[in-house]
């Protein structure tokens, strides 16, 4: 019996049509003449003892194998493209420039002709984003040699007539960025790799792009359609700003909406009705094209129009629901507030600090790897029971490509380990702290007299008719019920990231650029998990004898938490800077890791937590709060109005329209 590496099988519509008949036979157990056995072993016989090669013939596997090799110059980057392998392609570019004279006219035929076929395969669920992904490569190697060639040409023609040649025929052009305030833009780029797949001309500006910049590159290059994404709730009112202001420009283009944070909701109720040319939101990569195409074609106007009615109805049952929304009042909320047992507060931490874990070996945060979260940045998604890692593995569709995306994700964690490509780098704090009301205050010492910092709190409010309503400060005990405390950490698993990725992108070689981005994610997360793991074993030490596998890990079975500021738990990423300041982390990473102005961590890869010990902590989401509550909240912050806090917390978190 062997092991067999379903990442180097080939695709099934790739397998020849008698090929094909014969192993469905044998795979169903049926045929007309119910001789399919019979043949199949005479076919494995043939594999088994295959006839021998004329003299002079070579090795008839190595000849079978490079079979394509033999196609003409079109054929072969076709052939290449559609596989994505790149070992032949500049070879076969220069034969066909040499041959058909003019390279503009090798990008248009038979190279877009090839991303064609890749685009049609993609459509159909025939590839997947990985594979299309490498013939975007294979592509950008093809017009990277074809490029010198081409300015070549152009210059003769500006010295004949002063005058451009023509540019490549695209379907269309889009500009793309990653809006104000926000670094994440894996996502973005992998919807630049499609479209581009579809020969549409893509211009990544980016992130943390500025609006007025977004408009005035649009105009420069005359776009067809403006992309924005956005990871964070501050990048949705940006995308309203950036919304409006295309309005008010004259804009006519259509708006694409597109990041985790966002949804078809949002854009329905907040941006659709500031910009009223086009806004549509698209919920991945592999949906991009079927939206682009449409918002390009005779059929826009239909097509818009029967998204604006859609949105519209969307946003009237939203306005609805919150008419039927039933509230707690502050009070009410606060008086519900969950009981818990402060005899069970952990024994104080052996000592008290921040701790910096600079260089810290990848070979033990690899080991804390969650895998499932990287397959579905490729949008590979298998389907139950095999939708997680490992287990994706054995999914019909998906798996035998999620096999070779892992072997390629190992070999490059190999190389990043060699080489040292990435390093990872946090500080870990454990400080005294006690609850006052919603908020918690962290002590410089066990003297627990003025609060060296606040982190505060947002209570659940919406009326569920359940009997506790949750904030984080109900973790800590009181101040007066007994000397509690609390932990905090900021990780990154991407210095050097950047950089690197940079080198892949300057050479074309884009897979291996999104494969770094998401390698570099999974190694924060993991070193998030080691962290957090360190904290409660041996640096605070609450669960001395905690022994649980890395599944275990992942399914929350440790004692305690560890939310992230800015997420459900604490919707406010102005939390982080407490967090920041609280550990020292400017001073001690001296600046590797870095805060923006947006509460976004740099490097991209990098994962903030507070940690709380008690055993009856647990995991929960504020939801949406009302008025009450956000003029509470920015009067403890000491605001001088809501406007701040009405802006960070966002649409999706306020239970009412602000002014």
């Amino acid at each position: 019996m062997s092991i067999v590496n379903p990442g180097g099988l080939p695709r099934y519509c790739d397998i020849d049509a008698k090929s094909r008949k014969m192993f469905e036979e044998v795979i169903l157990n049926k045929s007309t003449d119910g001789k399919h056995v019979e043949r199949f072993l005479e076919f494995a016989e043939q594999v088994k003892n295959p006839p021998k090669a004329a003299a002079g013939g070579g090795a008839p596997g190595a000849a079978a194998q490079e079979e394509w090799r033999n196609g003409t110059y079109t054929e072969r980057m076709q052939y290449g493209l559609i596989n994505g392998i790149d070992k032949f392609i500049q070879g076969d570019v220069e034969e066909a420039r040499l041959d058909m004279k003019v390279p503009l006219l090798i990008i248009e035929g038979p190279l877009m002709q090839g991303m064609g076929a890749v685009g049609d395969l993609f459509g159909a669920g025939k590839m997947f984003l990985p594979q299309v992904i490498k013939s975007a490569r294979v592509m950008k190697k093809a017009v990277a040699w074809l490029l010198p060639f081409m300015e070549e040409e152009k210059r003769i023609a500006a010295l004949e007539n002063g005058t451009d040649p023509d540019q490549p025929k695209w379907n269309g052009t889009v500009l793309m960025a990653t809006v104000k305030g926000d670094v994440h833009d894996i996502g973005k780029n992998i919807v630049g790799v499609v479209l581009g797949c579809n020969n549409y001309k893509v211009i990544d500006m980016g992130v943390m792009v500025p609006c007025q910049k977004i408009l005035e590159k649009a105009i420069e290059e005359k776009v067809d359609v403006i992309g924005l994404s956005g990871l964070i709730t501050p990048s949705l009112d940006e995308m309203v700003f950036a919304a409006e202001s295309m309005s008010a420009s004259g804009f006519k283009i259509p708006l694409m909406i597109g990041g985790a944070t966002t949804s078809k909701r949002h854009t329905a109720v907040k941006i659709a009705p500031k910009y009223k040319p086009g806004v549509i939101h698209v919920l991945d990569a592999s949906r991009s094209c079927t939206v682009v195409s449409s918002c390009l074609s005779g059929e826009k106007e239909s097509y818009l129009e029967d998204l604006k009615e859609e949105y519209i109805e969307i946003a009237e049952e939203y306005y609805a629901t919150l008419i039927d929304k039933k509230w707690k009042t502050l009070e009410q909320a606060q008086k519900l507030r969950p009981q818990l047992d402060w005899s069970k507060i952990p024994p104080p931490p052996k000592s008290v600090g921040n701790h910096l874990m600079q260089d810290y070996p990848l070979d033990e945060i690899i080991q804390f790897i969650d895998w499932t979260p990287f397959f579905q940045v490729y949008q590979l998604r298998g389907k139950y029971p095999n939708r997680d890692y490992p287990s994706i593995f054995n999914d019909q569709r998906v798996g035998p490509e999620a096999q070779k995306l892992f072997d390629e994700a190992q070999e490059m964690l190999q190389w990043i380990k060699e080489k040292k490509i990435l390093k990872a780098t946090g500080v870990i704090g454990i400080w005294p702290a006690n609850s006052v009301g919603d908020d918690i205050e962290v002590y410089t010492d066990e003297s627990r007299g003025e609060a060296a910092f606040k982190f505060y709190g947002l209570r659940q409010q919406l009326d569920t008719d359940t009997k506790e309503y949750w904030c984080q400060g109900d973790f800590i005990a009181p101040k007066g019920a007994g000397n509690d405390y609390i932990a905090a950490f900021a990780a990154t698993g991407g210095l050097g990231c950047g950089e690197q990725r940079k080198m892949f992108e300057d050479k074309g070689e884009i897979d291996k650029a999104i494969l770094l981005e998401a390698v570099a994610d999974r190694l924060a997360e993991a070193f998030a998990e080691l962290m957090h793991k360190r904290i409660r074993t041996t640096l605070w030490g609450f669960a001395p004898d905690e022994n649980l596998d890395l599944n275990d890990l992942l399914k929350v079975k440790y004692q305690g938490i560890r939310p992230a500021p800015g997420y459900p738990s604490q919707p406010d990423h102005r939390e982080k800077k407490t967090l920041w300041d609280l550990l020292e982390v400017d001073k001690l990473t001296s600046g590797a890791l870095d805060l923006t102005e947006s509460y976004m961590m740099l490097p991209g890869a990098s994962v903030c937590a507070l940690v709380f010990s008690h055993p009856e902590a647990q995991y929960f989401s504020v939801g949406q709060v009302n008025k009450d509550q956000v003029a509470a909240y920015s009067e403890r912050r000491g605001e001088a109005d809501v406007l701040g806090t009405e802006r960070w917390l966002g649409s999706t978190v306020l239970g009412y329209e602000k002014r």
